[in-house]
């Protein structure tokens, strides 16, 4: 790696990690596959059912997993070699993609079977999501390129989420949605051949193991005992209750507000995608944290924004930046809490906090994604979309208010060697917290 990298090379700095370059690649292949199963499953939903409460019943199916099973995830991430479980989780989620195609491709498909495989699926995300997300500060060689890193996975995501919505739409029109399970079920040969070319020697957790339900009671105290992790993860639970879930109605706004077909919903996904791109871009040029809490406060009401006039708009190439603008919101945010969390978070507990965000990010999406479901089937999908964007608004107002030093106090750190005291003391004296809780 240059001593001085600028520009480009400044922004893709941790790829010149061959670890993560590998995943990087990997799990951008995968990824595209990922994004067009997801278009695919509430198109098919949709147009087998034309129920809005299904839709929002799939995505609770999908998700509720997570909610339930994230903390013991957290766990074995703490104790185990996270490559293996992660080849593990994406063997399985190649399968369920397999199984979806061949019951879509021979006609065979029904509404229980979709029910039945998203909750296998969610089942799998409950364990990868939480390893994936504390196996990052793994793959990378210097520990101060672990925001950029975090920046360029949310890049990636969204690159997939510009390209396989596109490409989804385009092929469910022409030869329907069977063809988007089976690219998909392909596609994660590319993340298990990189896992499995990867040079990683595991450390073994210094201490010995207890009882599994002692760790996972010793992950909750410390993260939700220390006032900045347990306020990041309350306003991201909050937040993906209540806006989220506005992907589960996309193909109803498509359908009967825009009164298009399975492009529309692909380009408005994909819009999305190109919004939620650029924040991850501009993450990932940043040079240290300052103002990150800054960002996160104001993503957060750039989201709900987003979302309130989208909700308004009846004109397509209006919803269009609109889209764009919610996607820039929701993966600032995202990605800036999640930075935060990796930097503060001891490294022998960090898979638990990084279950904990999966709890709070995906896991409270179920409920969301049936709230929604049932709200736009009574009061109609704009109404609900305004709503969520609204909450999203006051939520981060409530952070702004509760937090105000906190965004100082990480202003003044940087991704050097001692980032991880000089962040935890700094968030300490904001918050009035005197010590961490213990191990």
């Amino acid at each position: 790696m240059p001593q001085n990298p600028t520009g480009l090379k400044f922004i893709t700095r941790a790829l010149y990690s061959r670890n993560y370059r590998l995943f990087f690649a990997g799990q951008g292949v995968s990824l595209v596959g990922t994004w067009m199963q997801r278009i695919a499953i509430g198109w098919l939903v949709y147009r087998l059912t034309h129920s809005v409460f299904l839709l929002g019943t799939i995505g609770f199916a999908s998700q509720i997993p997570v909610l339930l099973l994230s903390p013991l995830a957290g766990v074995l991430a703490d104790r185990w070699n996270r490559r293996p479980l992660l080849i593990i989780t994406q063997a399985l989620s190649m399968l369920q993609a397999f199984a979806m195609a061949v019951l879509v491709l021979t006609e065979g498909i029904a509404v229980w079977h979709i029910i039945l495989l998203s909750i296998l699926l969610g089942i799998i995300n409950a364990f990868d999501t939480p390893v994936r997300q504390s196996f990052v500060v793994e793959m990378i060689e210097k520990r101060e390129d672990l925001g950029n890193a975090i920046a360029l996975n949310s890049s990636m995501f969204n690159g997939a989420r510009l390209l396989g919505p596109s490409i989804a739409g385009l092929l469910i029109a022409a030869v329907g949605e069977g063809i988007c399970f089976l690219l998909n079920g392909i596609s994660y040969i590319a993340v298990i051949f990189a896992l499995m070319e990867m040079k990683i020697v595991w450390k073994k957790p210094p201490t010995a193991k207890t009882h599994i339900l002692r760790e996972l009671k010793e992950g909750f105290v410390y993260s939700f005992g220390f006032v900045p992790i347990r306020s990041i993860l309350i306003l991201l639970g909050l937040v993906s209750l209540v806006a989220m879930p506005y992907t589960v109605l996309m193909p109803v706004f498509a359908k009967d507000i825009l009164h298009g077909g399975p492009s529309t919903l692909g380009f408005l996904m994909g819009a999305t995608g190109v919004g939620a791109l650029a924040g991850a871009f501009y993450l990932a040029s940043r040079k240290n944290t300052e103002q990150l809490v800054t960002i996160i406060i104001f993503s957060t009401s750039i989201f709900g924004a987003g979302l309130i006039t989208f909700s308004m708009s009846r004109t397509f190439w209006l919803c269009l930046p609109l889209m764009s603008l919610t996607g820039f919101g929701m993966i600032a945010q995202m990605a800036s809490c999640n930075t935060v969390l990796q930097t503060i978070a001891d490294d022998a507990k960090r898979g638990r906090v990084m279950s904990f965000y999966t709890m709070a990010f995906l896991g409270t999406a179920p409920f969301g994604s049936f709230l929604a479901g049932s709200l736009a089937s009574k009061i109609g999908t704009p109404h609900t979309l305004f709503l969520g964007g609204v909450c999203c608004t006051l939520a981060s107002l409530v952070f702004a208010r509760r937090l105000p030093i906190l965004k100082k106090a990480i202003g003044q750190a940087g991704f050097g060697k001692d980032v991880i005291s000089e962040v935890t003391v700094g968030i300490q004296k904001a918050t009035e917290l005197t010590t961490p809780p213990k191990d």
